[in-house]
C-alpha cells in the first residue's frame, strides 16, 4: 500500500501545510509548474518526489524533471504530464500516445481546475489536483491524496488549503 500526495501548479509557493501533508504520504507527485527546485528540494527532504516540468518552469527544473513521467506504482501504470487535457479533450500528443499504450492512472495539471474523472474510452482514471500555489485564477488552493493498493486506486481525498 502506497499513500500518495498529488499536487500541481505550486508556482514557487510551498507552505508548512503542504509539507505537513507530505509527511503523511509515502510519495509526493508533482504535476508541473513547480516554479523552482527549492519547492521539490523541500518536499524531497520530507518524502520521495516524482514530478514533471510545466510550461512556466525554467531550464533548471527542466533538467531535473521530464515532460512525461511514466512509471508503475505497485500494480498501477501511471503517466504524469503537465499539459494533458481531460477525457474527450486530451492534447493531441497525449491522445495519440494513449492509443498505443494507455495507463491506468493519467495525471496532469496546468488548468488549475481540480478534476477526477473516469475515462471509459481509455479505461483509466484521470486526475488533476488543481493548484496549490498562489498564482493563477483559481480561488481555492487544492491537492489530492489517495492510496494505491496493488492494482487498486482508493481512499481519494480532496485537500483544500484555503483561499489563494
Amino acid at each position: 500500500m502506497t499513500k500518495i500526495l498529488l499536487l500541481s501548479d505550486t508556482h514557487n509557493h510551498l507552505d508548512d501545510r503542504i509539507l505537513d501533508y507530505a509527511g503523511q504520504a509515502d510519495e509526493v507527485w508533482h504535476a508541473g509548474d513547480i516554479g523552482s527546485l527549492a519547492v521539490t528540494d523541500a518536499l524531497g527532504e520530507v518524502k520521495p518526489v516524482r514530478g514533471v516540468y510545466g510550461n512556466i518552469d525554467g531550464a533548471e527544473v527542466r533538467r531535473e524533471f521530464p515532460l512525461d513521467n511514466r512509471f508503475k506504482c505497485e500494480g498501477v501504470a501511471v503517466w504524469i504530464t503537465h499539459i494533458g487535457g481531460y477525457p474527450g479533450r486530451y492534447q493531441k500528443r497525449v491522445r495519440e500516445a494513449m492509443m498505443l499504450r494507455s495507463p491506468k492512472l493519467f495525471i496532469c495539471g496546468h488548468s488549475h481546475i481540480l478534476k477526477v474523472q473516469y475515462d471509459k474510452r481509455f479505461n483509466l482514471l484521470h486526475m488533476n489536483p488543481g493548484a496549490c500555489g498562489k498564482v493563477g485564477f483559481h480561488k481555492v488552493r487544492t491537492m489530492l491524496r489517495f492510496v494505491i493498493d496493488g492494482a487498486d486506486i482508493k481512499d481519494l481525498e480532496v485537500i483544500e488549503l484555503g483561499q489563494r
